[in-house]
């Protein structure tokens, strides 16, 4: 009987693990210095459009158990990239009821891979580090059109391309116009002018 109830709480020990693991499973897990930082987005899987954050925790490895390190907010920032795109700045803010993690608001608008670079001090340490998307790392951005249903909706970057054709399109109708008006009033003119020559 004291066996039985020993492995079972075995079992609920190694399951609790296993559903607080899950949630940073696709994060990056790095060693800087004393301190463990663990990186990647705050909702995963990730998707074109939708709110998201880049996720930060760190921890003291000296202390066992590892000790959560607070104020970050103030003294670490993230650059966000995607392709050759300029970096994007958001602020780190603390997570509520999550000490020593942090969360930096943005919402990807472009699917394919990230690349976060964290940059500023802990405690004093500096630290310069770049954390990309990928296999054993965490999640590229995804787009959201698997997900939709009935209706698939257009990305706003296809809207914009699209846009971006129309406008083309009307330009070069009114240059098209310009140059029949000219033909037209050249056409209409010609003939007074050889009159009086």
């Amino acid at each position: 009987m004291k066996l039985s109830f020993t492995i079972a709480a075995l079992v609920v020990v190694v399951l609790s693990l296993a559903a607080t693991a899950s949630p940073t499973e696709a994060h990056e897990r790095r060693n800087v210095g004393p301190y463990q930082l663990v990186v990647g987005w705050l909702e995963e899987p990730s998707f074109v459009g939708a709110t998201n954050a880049v996720s930060l925790a760190v921890s003291d490895t000296r202390i066992t158990p590892p000790k959560a390190v607070e104020g970050l907010e103030k003294t670490l920032t993230v650059d966000v990239f995607q392709g050759g795109s300029t970096a994007f700045s958001p602020a780190f803010r603390t997570r509520f009821g999550a000490p020593g993690s942090y969360a930096a608001d943005i919402v990807p608008t472009r699917e394919g891979s990230y690349r976060f670079v964290i940059r500023g001090k802990i405690d004093g340490l500096d630290v310069n580090e770049t954390f990309e998307s990928g296999p054993g790392r965490f999640d590229e951005i995804k787009a959201v059109t698997a997900l939709q249903y009935p209706d698939k909706v257009p990305s706003g970057a296809e809207l914009a391309r699209t846009l971006a054709d129309l406008r083309s399109t009307a330009e070069q109708l009114r240059l098209i116009a310009i140059a029949a008006l000219v033909v037209a009033v050249a056409a209409l003119v010609l003939p007074f002018v050889r009159k009086r020559t």
